[in-house]
């Protein structure tokens, strides 16, 4: 576990390293078929991660690769879930909330995961098994200030209050069924506050106590919430969808998220 966590830890870091070197510059911006943005950076980080990850043998499911069909995929009981630059939107607008997304799942479970934020240089990274998440911060080399896994970066939510609740609202999916949700709210809570974030920062956000809760009622694929997922669940926070009213799976027949809640359990 340690060494695969490493070896995502490294590659998430060389990944955002070269992100930047085109956030820096001029770039030019695609459009996939889906409409979604593509940009030189996505293309340029995945092809880091992948010369990282597949040096472990274990198979990659990724935003800028071609997946397997499900017909082999339901086989790997252990695969690694990469979303090389997950914010594009948030890349193009030059706010730097956009991440390096890395994890691990198994038999449908996340295990592991690390989220890179390249701009602030904010290192997020967990181990499931040992139910601690981590937040390390880097220089401008991208080096960590001290040493990883150091008990002084340790994360953890904020406690339970009725008085204040902190609800995490996306920078460019906020929409009429998440207002409605953050309206219900106030039949329990005497104030309700917004904060607003970028890409898998939602998840990093609850994590850290920095927000209570964070409703996403909007479409998300696995590579977009497979390492958030594993760094809140290090941490006791549940992922719950909203069509299962269980925790998120993944490497499912069909990538595609449910809506989901991320919460305290």
């Amino acid at each position: 576990m340690n060494d695969n966590l490493n070896i995502s830890i490294e590659a998430a870091i060389e990944a955002g390293k070269e992100i930047l070197k085109i956030y820096e510059n001029e770039f030019k911006v695609d459009l996939k078929e889906d409409k979604s943005p593509l940009t030189e950076a996505d293309t340029a980080s995945s092809d880091i991660i992948n010369s990282y990850l597949e040096k472990t043998n274990i198979p990659i499911i990724g935003e800028e690769i071609k997946n397997m069909a499900f017909s082999e995929r339901k086989q790997w009981r252990t695969c690694w879930i990469v979303d090389p630059l997950d914010g594009t939107k948030e890349f193009i607008k030059r706010n730097g909330e956009f991440t390096v997304n890395i994890a691990m799942v198994e038999d449908g479970i996340p295990i592991l995961g690390v989220i890179y934020v390249p701009v602030s240089r904010e290192l997020y990274y967990a181990d499931v098994s040992k139910g601690i998440s981590f937040k390390s911060l880097l220089d401008d080399k991208h080096i960590p200030n001290r040493a990883l896994f150091n008990h002084e970066d340790v994360i953890a939510p904020s406690p339970h209050t009725k008085n204040l609740l902190r609800v995490v609202g996306s920078r460019s999916h906020m929409n009429n069924q998440t207002l409605h949700f953050i309206e219900e709210q106030k039949n329990n809570y005497k104030e309700i506050d917004i904060v607003a974030k970028g890409s898998s920062l939602k998840f990093c956000l609850v994590a850290e106590g920095k927000a209570d809760i964070y409703p996403r009622f909007a479409p998300t694929m696995e590579w977009d919430t497979a390492a958030g997922h594993a760094i809140c669940k290090a941490v006791g926070l549940s992922v719950i969808s909203k069509e299962t009213n269980e925790e998120l799976v993944y490497n499912k027949s069909n990538l595609l998220n449910s809506y989901f809640v991320v919460r305290k359990q």
